[in-house]
């Protein structure tokens, strides 16, 4: 039987709108759901800034990254935890990293550039890069 690809979701969650946190995800899940593994780390409920569960939500969101073969990222605003996902899948572990931002080229960071594999311009196009690059029919053993 054929494994899905599993890919994890990364992007701003810490002073960010619950509910833009929650909505790109969504619309990932609806788009990506039915051929794709998604690890959402939002499944999980903690609290940013509780200092009794900080080990706990970085340790949890590596084991997603570590889990992961794929990193679908939101890079819509500077986000340490994010770009920390993204340096740690993509240097340590050489995983795909596959963004979408607002920003143009000129106004992304050299560490986001240098980093992800591919920044594209919308979830949509993010999508579309990964079905083409990592179809479904061709997964797993």
């Amino acid at each position: 039987m054929k494994q899905r690809l599993v890919v994890y979701l990364s992007g701003p969650i810490m002073d960010e709108h619950a509910g833009q946190a929650r909505a790109w995800r969504a619309a990932a899940k609806t788009q990506l759901g039915e051929a794709y593994k998604l690890l959402d780390p939002m499944r999980r409920m903690f609290v940013d800034r509780e200092v009794d569960s900080a080990n706990e939500i970085v340790e949890f969101d590596l084991q997603d990254v570590r889990a992961a073969d794929i990193i679908l990222v939101n890079y819509n605003k500077p986000s340490i935890g994010t770009s920390m996902e993204v340096f740690y899948a993509s240097h340590h572990l050489g995983k795909f990293v596959i963004a979408f931002s607002p920003f143009s080229f000129q106004e992304c960071s050299p560490w986001m550039v240098r980093y992800c594999t591919k920044i594209l311009g919308s979830l949509e196009q993010a999508v579309a890069y990964i079905r083409t690059h990592f179809p479904p029919e061709e997964l797993g053993e």
